[in-house]
């Protein structure tokens, strides 16, 4: 324990109102931790502001830093898998740059961890967003984990403790689409969760917009789970025992009552709801057509432009 090195892992994405006080939290928290050397490793997602310099003006200045620029903005998910390919620490701290998740959280997640674990997850408790979206957080978190296959923590993000062996684990796994709190779930380990309130943002604006949101839904949702193709199987057949049990009555009324069924508006609401139906089906087939396409590619997930590392050496990719 006194010779652990840590790391911490962090995308960062037009941050520059709150990098100061995150760095000076993080620094002092991890002043406060034995063994070492510790790092911070932070990736920077094609920041359109003055994070970047303020990131290259903070490696210069402080060995523990590590600086990766990404040649553009390519995720959250995709940020935060190339802070966790360039650690070196034996245990690894993932966390959001907008201080919602508390540095100083380390030492109890630590502890955790000395009792045996190699993950823990940060549940999160006490939200301060607005009640639509604390109402979306909570039914997304519980259907994500209703469609998959392996259990998925509730209530947690990307707040987490992982030893060494779980993040070079999760980063050999050859997802383009990544959806990180599934494959950290996904690649098993002995886990556990820790409750802590989530604290309101530091400074600025948050960068996921309800699309963004939306998307992130989706991927945990479609990545994990051919669950949705089988609704999708289930709602096609009821449509055709509908459909069945609608043409024996209409047959029954014609033979047996001598009338045949009529109305334009029952015949045209029927239409529009098969036609509804039959779009549904297929944007499930294609939300797994589209992932397949983006995984055959092979593409990888992020370009690194540069790396910073201590305070003059820089590494071109």
């Amino acid at each position: 324990m006194n010779s652990r090195r840590i790391s911490v892992a962090i995308p960062v994405f037009n941050e520059e109102d709150v990098l100061p006080e995150l760095l000076r939290r993080l620094t002092t928290v991890l002043d406060a931790q034995p063994g070492g050397p510790h790092e911070i490793v932070l990736v920077n997602d094609g920041s359109r502001d003055r994070t970047r310099v303020l990131l290259e003006e903070a490696a210069a200045s402080d060995s523990r830093l590590v600086v990766v620029n990404l040649s553009r903005n390519f995720g959250h998910q995709a940020a935060l898998s190339a802070a966790l390919g360039h650690v070196n620490g034996d245990v690894v701290l993932s966390m959001d740059a907008d201080l919602q998740d508390a540095p100083e959280a380390l030492p109890t997640l630590l502890a955790r961890l000395d009792e045996g674990y190699d993950v823990v997850v940060v549940r999160r408790m006490e939200r301060k967003e607005t009640i639509w979206k604390r109402a979306a957080y909570y039914m997304a978190y519980r259907l994500i984990a209703k469609l998959s296959n392996v259990p998925q923590e509730l209530d947690a993000g990307d707040f987490a403790l992982m030893t060494r062996q779980v993040v070079t684990t999760m980063t050999s796994l050859p997802e383009r689409e990544r959806y990180l709190r599934g494959l950290r779930s996904w690649v098993g380990f002995r886990q556990t969760a820790v409750a802590m309130p989530r604290a309101a943002r530091g400074a600025g604006a948050t960068k996921y917009s309800l699309g963004r949101l939306v998307g992130l839904a989706l991927d945990g949702a479609f990545s994990f789970s051919v669950v949705p193709l089988r609704i999708s199987a289930g709602i096609g057949f009821l449509s055709f025992l509908g459909a069945l049990l609608f043409s024996l009555y209409a047959v029954y009324a014609r033979l047996v009552l001598g009338r045949s069924p009529q109305g334009f508006t029952a015949l045209f609401v029927a239409g529009t709801f098969f036609a509804g139906i039959l779009l549904i089906v297929l944007w499930i087939l294609g939300e797994y057509v589209g992932r397949i396409y983006v995984e055959v590619k092979r593409r990888p997930a992020y370009v690194v432009e540069s790396i910073i590392r201590n305070t003059a050496s820089r590494e071109n990719a």
